[in-house]
C-alpha cells in the first residue's frame, strides 16, 4: 500500500456518521409509551412487541416490485408484532400510529454532530468524499435529508437505487466512476465488516477502516480490516499513516 496517494474517501452512513442505533432506541421508547397509554400494557408485553418489531426490521427484505411501499411494509411489522404478542390488533389505526411515531422520532435524532461536520469540512479540502449507504432508497434518502449530509459530499450513492449493494463490486465501481478515481486511490470507512469492509476488500481499495464503537474483536472467519478505530473522528490519524 505504500507509495500510493489517497485521493478519495468512501463513507458509510448508519452508525458511522450518524448514530442510527441510538436513534432507533429512542424511537422505540417513544413507541413503548404510546402502546402503554393506548392499550394499558405492562412492561413485559411492550418489550415483546418492540423486540418482535426490531427482529422483523433486521430480517426485512424489501421488494419494490411487490406492490407495497416501505411505509406499508413497516406498518405491517407493527401490526404483526402487536398481534403476535396479544393475539390480535384491536385498533386498526394503532399499527399506523406506532409506525409514524417510531419513524418521526428516529429521524429527529439522525443528525451529524458538530464534530463530524467539522471533520467532513476539513477532509473535503483535501479529498473527494462520497457517501455510500445500503438500504431501501426512500428510507435512506430521508435519513440523508434529516441529517443534512449531502452538502458535505461530492457524490451520494444509495444502494437501493442500484441492482447490487455493498459488498458487491459493481456499486463500488459506480462510486469510482462518479469520482473519477481508481480503487487504489480510495479508502472505505464503515461500521459493518460484512458490507463496508468486505465490500472495500472485494473492490480492491487502498485501505479499509472499521468503525468498531463496541470495542469487540473481529469475529473468526470475518474479513480483516486494514485499520480499526472506535470513532470516525479518529480517521485523520489513519489518513496520516497513509500519506
Amino acid at each position: 500500500m505504500d507509495g500510493e496517494t489517497v485521493k478519495a474517501i468512501l463513507f458509510d452512513l448508519d452508525n458511522t456518521l450518524i448514530e442510527t442505533n441510538r436513534a432507533g432506541g429512542f424511537a422505540l421508547e417513544k413507541t413503548s409509551d404510546l402502546l402503554k397509554s393506548m392499550l394499558g400494557l405492562d412492561d413485559n408485553a411492550v418489550v415483546s412487541v418492540c423486540d418482535k418489531f426490531k427482529q422483523k426490521l433486521l430480517q426485512e427484505r424489501f421488494d419494490p416490485t411487490a406492490g407495497r411501499s416501505i411505509d406499508e411494509v413497516r406498518e405491517g411489522h407493527w401490526k404483526e408484532s402487536i398481534k403476535e404478542t396479544l393475539g390480535s390488533c384491536s385498533s386498526p389505526s394503532l399499527a399506523a400510529q406506532c409506525y409514524r411515531l417510531w419513524k418521526t422520532s428516529r429521524l429527529v435524532l439522525l443528525s451529524l454532530s458538530p464534530e463530524v461536520r467539522e471533520l467532513l469540512k476539513q477532509l473535503r479540502g483535501r479529498y473527494k468524499l462520497l457517501l455510500l449507504t445500503n438500504g431501501e432508497a426512500r428510507t435512506q434518502k430521508e435519513k440523508i435529508e434529516a441529517a443534512g449530509c449531502e452538502a458535505f459530499f461530492d457524490a451520494v450513492v444509495v444502494g437501493g437505487d442500484y441492482a447490487e449493494q455493498k459488498p458487491f463490486i459493481s456499486i463500488f465501481r459506480q462510486c469510482f466512476s462518479m469520482l473519477q478515481v481508481e480503487a487504489l486511490d480510495c479508502v472505505m470507512v464503515g461500521d459493518s465488516l460484512d458490507t463496508d469492509i468486505q465490500g472495500g476488500f472485494n473492490a480492491g481499495v487502498r485501505a479499509t477502516v472499521w468503525i468498531n464503537s463496541s470495542g469487540g474483536s473481529v469475529p473468526a472467519g470475518s474479513v480483516q480490516p486494514d485499520y480499526t478505530i472506535t470513532s470516525v473522528l479518529d480517521l485523520p490519524d489513519i489518513l496520516a499513516q497513509l500519506k
